[in-house]
């Protein structure tokens, strides 16, 4: 019983505790994350005998403050640092002073490189470990080393601050901040390579830091955040649907396949709630991509997908975000209102742009196929196989392939 509530209190209070420490530790993160492991080992020798404090993130705050000082004063060309630190940890009397919002921005910052600012966030507030990370993004835990280890330089060397940004620059600041959120999902939605296509904990580590970036800026800005509230309703949409995504055998089922009554309905609710609240003043991307989520999720059948809506909302988007991607979904959605021979007109102005883009092919394909074009359909699967990374991706145009041969579909 002990050991198990122990193990809530370290997953519950890990990124609170090493934000408070990192602030302790004059923005030293190699420094606090060592505190923070000592502060844990120490948590667990002695509370099987003397039972849970009745604050455990506080104990533990502190804990890692004495432990962080004791280093500290051991470099004597920090032992200002020491004198000037208080005795105790100053409660925390305002929400703006919440040291994982310092933590959010610091790990995004734009004087790092955005494959760092991933790994630290998900090192810092997500808890993963190196080889995690690494396992994650198909690279070696010695190469993530490295990478979090020049983040952490970065941030010392160049003197980047541990700090909110004021209010004024956090517009710009927050669109950083939530691309890496959104990088994070997309890697834990479809997986560029590997052979599992969905990586639930990358998603559930994404979905839990977008709430808790609502949580907090609300808080700091004292204004409701309409973008953040539609990447968070984006997230939610996606995820609910990911039991139905994959079959058993880890192969791809597409959404026109999927048995809906698997879908989470709690996270669609909860999801569809704020969609109004985002498109009220959101004028970014995610908020239009919630919108469209909500209508794919609110469709109890295939046929029940209000396709010329979903279109429409794709020309905002493209008008929010005129990327090739976009524009690429938005001749899918042309094509399930219009017909195929529209949307294929669409993907083949795209070819320049995407053409080594592996979903551009397999669009392609598939609306050849519909139109009954063989042989066209053939070889743009084929183009798209040679482009794929994820195995499961290659299982399911390979078998569309063979499925295209045989003449059943």
């Amino acid at each position: 019983m002990i050991a198990n509530a122990i193990a809530n209190v370290f997953r519950g209070e890990r990124a609170r505790v090493l934000a408070t420490t990192i602030r302790v530790c004059n923005g030293d993160f190699e420094l606090a994350e060592e505190a923070v492991q000592d502060a844990f080992a120490a948590a667990l020798q002695r509370w099987p005998d003397e039972g849970l404090p009745e604050e455990p993130r506080a104990w533990l705050v502190q804990v890692a403050r004495f432990k962080a000082i004791d280093v500290i004063r051991r470099r004597i060309k920090l032992r200002s640092i020491v004198e000037t630190e208080p005795e105790r940890e100053a409660p925390e009397v305002q929400p703006v002073q919440d040291d994982r919002l310092r933590l959010i921005f610091t790990c995004c910052h734009p004087a790092l490189a955005r494959e760092a600012q991933v790994a630290l966030t998900l090192r810092t507030l997500g808890g993963l470990t190196t080889e995690e990370i690494a396992r994650a993004f198909l690279t070696s835990p010695v190469t993530m080393a490295q990478r979090l280890v020049r983040a952490k330089t970065k941030i010392r060397d160049a003197g980047i601050p541990y700090e909110v940004p004021e209010p004024s620059e956090l517009p710009a600041r927050l669109d950083a901040v939530m691309e890496v959120v959104y990088l994070i999902f997309n890697e834990g939605y479809a997986a560029t390579a590997g052979d599992a296509w969905v990586r639930r904990d990358l998603c559930g580590e994404a979905i839990r830091l977008g709430r808790l970036l609502v949580e907090l800026v609300d808080l700091y800005a004292q204004t409701p955040a309409p973008e953040l509230r539609g990447l968070l309703a984006l997230m939610l949409l996606h995820d609910a649907r990911r039991d139905a995504r994959t079959d058993e055998a880890g192969d791809v089922v597409l959404l026109e396949d999927q048995d809906r009554s698997r879908w989470n309905r709690a996270q669609i609710d909860e999801a569809l709630a704020l969609v109004p609240l985002a498109l009220r003043g959101g004028r970014g991307p995610y908020p239009v991509e919630a919108a469209i989520a909500a209508l794919h999720a609110s469709a109890a059948t295939p046929a029940d997908t209000d396709w010329p809506q979903i279109a429409a909302l794709f020309h905002e988007l493209y008008r929010r975000k005129p990327t090739p991607v976009v524009a690429l979904n938005r001749a899918v959605a042309i094509a399930m209102w219009q017909g195929p021979a529209d949307g294929l007109a669409l993907l083949d102005e795209l070819g320049t742009a995407l053409e080594h883009f592996h979903l551009w092919h397999a669009a392609r394909a598939d609306l050849l196929r519909r139109l009954g074009r063989t042989a066209e359909a053939a070889a743009a699967y084929r183009e798209a196989l040679a482009r794929a990374g994820s195995e499961p991706e290659r299982r399911f145009l390979a078998r569309r392939l063979s499925e295209l041969a045989s003449g059943t579909r």
